[in-house]
């Protein structure tokens, strides 16, 4: 029988303002690229704990889910975990092969404020 439940399920930050970041960069993008972030978002969702070349953890808690986009971009969404869900903190297309530390910090900070 095939599990079909929601081993991490996904949520995203809220800024003390109420707004969704990383919902809002999603939704800007083209609607194939939306497609295959949510569909990444979703194999670590139901396929938890999983690693690459789906998702990569970061280090001080952070994960990364990894989507590789047409013409050649790679997006990156960092999430951290959180009462039993994945809280999706920042998202982004990667243009080096390392990720950015100021990418990274803004995910941490905003970790700081959901744990």
């Amino acid at each position: 029988m095939i599990d079909r439940t929601k081993k991490l399920p996904a949520r995203f930050y809220v800024t003390p303002a109420g707004r969704n970041p990383v919902r809002e960069w999603i939704l800007e993008l083209p609607e194939a690229d939306r497609h295959t972030i949510g569909k990444d978002i979703q194999k670590v969702e139901f396929g938890w704990p999983i690693g690459r070349p789906h998702c990569a953890p970061l280090g001080h808690g952070l994960w990364e889910v990894r989507s590789d986009l047409g013409s050649n971009q790679i997006a990156r969404v960092i999430f951290c975990m959180g009462d039993g869900y994945m809280i999706l903190l920042h998202g982004f297309i990667k243009k080096t092969q390392k990720t950015p530390q100021a990418d990274i910090e803004l995910a941490l900070k905003r970790k700081r404020e959901v744990t």
